[in-house]
């Protein structure tokens, strides 16, 4: 079986204490955290900040330890045209501190040589505390195709870099399992996992990427190739948030025992 989280905009800013509750409740092993709540307000979740509440990160790690969860990517890690990578050292520290094993990162920086530049930094301060890197491609974004990925890749060299895959975002993007393979298996440290429909659900991209996603089979897009080329050993983290169903009254585990059982009876055909 393949290692199965849970990503953190699923559960639309649950503590993070519950949320390794219910992980570990679902019998997954991982989930993916930001530092600060990313919440949808009609729920009624409190604010938290793991940057600043010492003793809550110090709750969440009595929690990942007592129930066997870590945390496979941290979130948030981005690169700013106005900004300096360097300036995160605190918040990767804080992140390695409560045990993550990768960061994610994503470019708003149009500039292509600094945002390279600024990757490389990136990836080597969180070499220096233990973690990797993944860069998560996404249409319309600067890491948005295949060949800027693996360019950035290159440039940065050494193996502390690879691809987070995210479903939604590869095959929306015009790519499939074929292009995958092509790109190269051992580029891949991360799957993010949901299911879509081909053409858009909603106006804006964002919003249905952020709140609208399908549980895995009730869409239309080649899951099972794409976990095909994907080595065994990576995480693979269901990103489903469902802003519809949570606001009509269905609770997080209500919302995601389905998607956990179909993630793994897709797994393991």
């Amino acid at each position: 079986m393949r290692n199965l989280g849970i990503e953190f905009i699923s559960v639309f800013g649950l503590p993070p204490v519950e949320f390794v509750h219910l992980a570990a409740d679902l019998g997954c092993r991982h989930i993916s955290t930001a530092l600060i709540s990313v919440r949808l307000e009609s729920l009624g979740y409190p604010s938290f900040s793991l940057r600043d509440d010492a003793g809550l990160r110090a709750e969440l790690r009595a929690a990942l330890d007592d129930r066997g969860i870590t945390i496979s990517l941290a979130e948030g890690m981005v690169i700013l045209p106005n900004a300096d990578v360097s300036d995160l050292a605190a918040d990767l520290d804080i992140v390695a501190e409560l045990g993550a094993a990768q960061i994610n990162t994503l470019s708003f920086d149009k500039d292509r040589a600094r945002t390279f530049d600024q990757l490389a930094t990136l990836t080597q301060l969180a070499a220096e505390r233990g973690m990797g890197t993944t860069v998560e491609m996404s249409p319309r974004m600067t890491f948005g195709d295949p060949a800027t990925v693996a360019a950035a890749i290159e440039h940065v060299g050494g193996s502390g870099l690879r691809l987070t895959v995210d479903t939604m975002h590869w095959v929306r993007s015009g790519y499939g399992p074929k292009e995958l393979r092509e790109f190269g298996p051992e580029k891949i440290g991360y799957v993010q996992l949901s299911d879509t429909t081909l053409r858009p659900r909603l106006a804006s991209y964002l919003e249905e990427a952020m709140y609208e996603r399908l549980a895995p089979g009730d869409g239309e897009l080649p899951l099972a190739e794409l976990l095909d080329v994907v080595p065994a050993d990576v995480v693979v983290g269901l990103e489903v948030p469902m802003r519809t169903l949570a606001e009509s009254g269905v609770g997080p585990m209500e919302r995601l025992r389905p998607c956990v059982d179909a993630a793994r009876e897709l797994l393991t055909r």
